[in-house]
Order: C-alpha cells, then structure tokens, then sequence
C-alpha cells in the first residue's frame, strides 16, 4: 500500500481558503484546543490540544480558524485528481491522506521509488502543496511510513513499526485513547512491546478492540484479507429533479441516503468499509470518489462522506467543477465486513448487539423522515456546552449535525453557578417578590450581598412560601465589564405548601435600589 499524506492539512487547507500565505502561523481549534498547526505555528511553540489562549501567548500573531471537515474535503479534492492523474484505484481515507494499492502502478512507472517521485512532483505542480509518502504492507504501518517519508521494504512492516511509540495506534479515524492509556500504565511504550504478547492474552484482556490494535502493531491489516462482495442490489441509486447544484440541500439529502444505505447493508449483517461515490451530472460527466475508512460506516459517517465529496465537487475552483449539477448519485459498497457491531444479540439487555440498538436505530430513521417533512430544524437534540448560567450550557442541535460542544463544559467558568444544575429551566422567568420577617423588600448590594435574611417569597395570584434554606449570592457576570444592572443568583428552599412537598428553586436579582427577583428554575 502507498499512502500519500499532506502534513497538517486542516490547517493548510484553513489557510488557502481564507487567502492567507503559510509563512504566517496559524492554527485550526475546536471546542477551544487545537486540533492541528502549521509549521511556522509549531517552531513558535503550538502544540496539538493545546488550549487557545495558551497557544497565542506563545506564538504572539497567530491566525486563529475553526474546524470545517467540509472545507477540508473541498480543498482536498484538487490534490486527489492530481494524484489520480497518474494511479488508478486512489481511495481518499481522510482529507489529507490517500492510500493507492502500490503493485500495479510501481511496475509501470519502474518501482516504488520513481512513483513517489513522480507523485511528488505532480501534486506539487498541479496543487500547489507539499506532501509525503510512504509504502508498507497495510495501511497503519503505510501512514506510519508516510509520516517519515519512508519505503519499507516488504515483509518488514513489523520491524518498521517495533520501535515507534505505542500512542502511534491512537490514529484520528479509530478512537483508541483509551485503550492507549491504558497500554501505557500497564508498560507497554512501543508497538514492538505489545506486538510481543500472545494474541489468546490480548483476546482475554482487550477484547475485540484490542485484538485489531494487535493486529496493527504487527504489520498486518486490521482485518484479515478475504472480504465479502456485496450484491449488486445493495448499491444505492437516486435521481433528483430538479438537478442538485447547491451543497446545503445535498447535504440534508445525505443524511436519508446514509441511513437508506446503512439500513440495507444492516438487513444482510454487513457493514461497508470502502464506499464509492458516483455522481452524473445533468451533462453527462461521470464523476466518482472511493473513500476508504478504518472502521466499519454509520449512517452519519456515510452521510459526512457524502457531503464533503459533494463539497469537492460543487465548490471546485473555476475549471475544475461539473459544468451542471448532479442529476444521479450512486452509493457503491465496495468492500464489506460482518457487521458484529449490527448483529442483534439472542438475548436483549444492554451494550452492542441488542434490542436497545435496534430501537436507536429505527428512531434515528424516524427522525430522519420528519426532517425530510419539517427540514433540519424539525428535529433537535440538546448538547451540553460550556457557560455560566443554566439556559446558556444548553444547545440544541439538528438531529445528525456533528454534537461538538463549543466550550469544554467541565471547563473553569469564573461566577458559573456551582452544582447541582436546576432540573427544569423555565423558558420565562417567573415574577417574585422576597420579603424578609417584617415584610420589608430584600435586595442585593453592589458587594453582592443581601439586605435582610429572606423569609418569604410571594408568587403573584398566589400564597406566600416559607423560605426555609438558601444558598448564595452568586453574582452574573458575562466576564466582561457590564454597563447593566447589578444580578445576583440565590437558591432558595421553600417549605410545603399543605399536601406539597417542599421545594428547591433558583432565583434572580435584578438591580440594587429596587430589586426585581424572578424565579429561573426548579430542582426538582
């Protein structure tokens, strides 16, 4: 397998769509850590998950983006048919890497090295960007050999990879942080070192997810070599009328033909690995795409494909973009394995594999279908995000959007109000007055203070409640300096009202001279 690889590429990609130059650092975040850098960026001292305000106070000037999967696919397209000028069968894994089956292509161009040479120079020449490439057995041991420049000779993959740090298995499209740390605290540093253990050991104490990472360490694939073809009649075909030429709405369509695609594999106990995307446009051209992915697709992970191949193709620079829009589209399985992870279980309970699975997944379809009827806004689910009062940690999200909180929420919010959040946080704030023993009104001073202990709080049309408890005050604050008026947060805990229980709920302070108090929420 040859690999190709474009270092750092969301932050390259960042910067060539913002129009900026690369002699200036910049850096891609999101949820506040940077996920990638340039090179200029990293010789001044950014690291990837370093925190934003860290990362400006060491690299003073740096250009600050957020994280666009479909930019980057966009802008990655131009690199993929440079590439796919001179190798047939390229297989786009990610935006900044492609794998090419090296066989073919080396003995027509006289070896592995004169192909690397030749790739270089066209991507370079027809793109405009620097990249890498590597070749190995498998395509972990390829990336890894890619990443430093490196042709490993055949049937020394192991040897390549024995020395590497054991952190190398934690790639970006197979979550294994876990399983790394793990693997650390138990002494294994290098892929050479677990590689070494017995593969029935691994099995007993890793699991599944171990036994593939064992696989890896070894130089071998992540799944062993004979793969089933799908049918034929497990291809998805759809034709639009009118012709799609605009990339929102083919993404909103992406989201039902990932689950229509999904779904269908499901039925035979398959799941896709490599997934071929075919486009016709209103013209006649033919346009194709061949993604490969390390873990079997989800629905979202088929639909994320789709939309970022549609981004490369209709947000193509001038010259290179279908000259209509895409009149058919074709969703290929070419490559499938045993579905494991969609396999219903024999008994239901709880985890992968049972009827709870089975449940979320005809739901996600559900929701799916009233998007189609009501569009994405028909259908939200809450995120909990970072801030400082109740209402603002809450974000809904259209159903199928990337659930990628803005702001760590167990991040440090100066002023937040401290736990337990209020189980119901009302939409409208509802009017109360606070009165202290002799009846007297009581406020909040400028020192966040109150006036009078509270003893009562009155809702209007409605008895008064015995404040038996209260907590507080907290003061509000944006963490930039306010020209409002001065607020404040208490808990209060209310006695029962007859037959009522009593009760706990969050309170309001508005203004120091004639306070307003609202009650915001209730722990129920």
């Amino acid at each position: 397998m040859l690999v190709l690889w474009c270092p750092d590429w969301p932050a390259v990609a960042a910067v060539a769509a913002a129009g900026e130059v690369l002699t200036r650092p910049a850096a891609v975040f999101s949820a506040n850590r940077v996920v990638a850098c340039t090179e200029v960026a990293r010789a001044g001292g950014v690291r990837r998950g370093m925190r934003r305000r860290e990362a400006e106070s060491r690299c003073p000037g740096l250009a600050v983006f957020g994280a666009d999967a479909g930019r980057d696919a966009r802008l990655f397209e131009t690199v993929a048919q440079a590439a796919e000028d001179l190798v047939v069968g390229l297989e786009v894994v990610r935006p900044g890497l492609i794998a090419v089956p090296v066989a073919g292509a080396a003995g027509y161009y006289g070896g592995e090295p004169r192909l690397a040479e030749e790739l270089l120079d066209q991507v370079a020449a027809a793109a405009g960007v620097e990249c890498q490439i590597g070749v190995s057995e498998g395509l972990f041991a390829a990336t890894l050999a890619a990443r430093r420049g490196e042709l490993v000779e055949p049937g020394r993959a192991a040897e390549f990879l024995a020395p590497l740090p054991i952190t190398e298995l934690d790639q970006p499209d197979a979550d294994r942080a876990e399983l790394v740390d793990l693997l650390v605290r138990l002494g294994l540093r290098t892929l050479g070192a677990f590689a070494a253990l017995g593969e029935r050991d691994v099995t007993a104490r890793f699991g599944r997810a171990g036994v593939l990472a064992h696989r890896l360490a070894r130089g071998l694939s992540d799944r062993p070599p004979l793969r089933r073809r799908p049918p034929p009649e497990l291809s998805l075909t759809e034709t639009f009328d009118p012709v799609l030429a605009r990339v929102d709405v083919a993404a909103f369509l992406a989201k039902n033909l990932g689950t229509r695609f999904h779904a269908a594999l499901a039925d035979h106990g398959l799941a896709c690995t490599r997934l071929g995307i075919y486009a016709t446009t209103e013209n006649g051209e033919q346009l194709g795409r061949v993604w490969r992915c390390a873990e079997p697709l989800t629905p979202q992970g088929v639909a994320e494909r789709v939309r970022w191949q549609f981004e490369g193709w209709l947000r193509a620079a001038p010259g290179e973009r279908p000259t209509s829009g895409v009149a058919r589209l074709r969703l290929e399985p070419e490559e499938t394995v045993e579905g494991r992870s969609l396999q219903l279980g024999l008994w239901r309970g709880s985890g992968p594999g049972t009827g709870e699975d089975e449940a979320a997944e005809r739901a996600g379809r559900v929701f799916t279908r009233v998007q189609s009827l009501l569009g994405p806004e028909g259908v939200l689910t809450p995120l909990l995000d970072g801030g400082r009062d109740p209402a603002g940690r809450v974000r809904l999200v259209p159903w199928g959007d990337p659930r990628e909180p803005g702001t760590p929420p167990d991040a440090t919010w100066p002023a937040r109000l401290p736990a337990p959040s209020p189980a119901t946080v009302f939409d409208r704030p509802l009017p109360v007055q606070i009165v202290d023993e002799q009846g007297r009104p009581v406020g909040c001073t400028a020192r966040k203070r109150l006036t009078a202990p509270p003893r009562l709080l009155r809702v209007a049309g409605g008895p008064p409640r015995q404040i038996t408890g209260w907590a507080g005050p907290w003061p509000v604050t944006s963490g930039r300096r306010s020209t409002g008026p001065q607020q404040a947060r208490l808990q209060l805990l209310l006695d029962g009202d007859g037959d009522e229980p009593g009760q706990a709920v969050l309170v309001l302070c508005s203004g120091t001279e004639n306070p307003k108090w609202t009650v915001e929420g209730s722990y129920d």
